[in-house]
């Protein structure tokens, strides 16, 4: 049992250590980007996002009843997308109540601009 509980020290540090020094190497911007693109590599993200979208507004607690998943995972995807400041969460009594963040998505629309900017000038010089 004692070995078992050293194994997992071992695996938690290396993974720890892995993605510190493999971050560490990229820009401050870059490693933002990658945190918000991951937060929206899920489809039931996206689906809250577009719900966030249709409404229009904050919404408490009924983002459960647009999705085919349980609360306890609704509520996960909520966590993932406010901790990239994708969303924003406010308690309102008991319920809390998100609305679209308006930062997160400026950061992920610039570097599509660029891209798009980049297309835009390289058609006629890429193979």
């Amino acid at each position: 049992m004692c070995y078992f509980k050293f194994y997992i020290v071992i695996l938690q540090y290396r993974y720890i250590a892995m993605g510190i020094t493999k971050t560490a190497h990229f820009t401050d911007q870059q490693n933002e980007l990658a945190i918000l693109a991951k937060a929206i590599g899920h489809p039931a993200r996206i689906a809250i996002i577009e719900h966030l979208i249709k409404v229009g507004s904050c919404i408490c607690g009924d983002i459960v009843n647009e999705l085919p998943l349980a609360q306890p995972t609704v509520s996960q995807h909520l966590k993932e997308l406010k901790n990239a400041g994708l969303i924003k969460g406010n308690f309102e009594g008991n319920a809390i109540c998100y609305c679209l963040n308006e930062e997160g998505f400026n950061k992920i629309s610039s570097f599509f601009q660029h891209l798009n900017h980049y297309f835009e000038n390289q058609k006629k010089q890429c193979c």
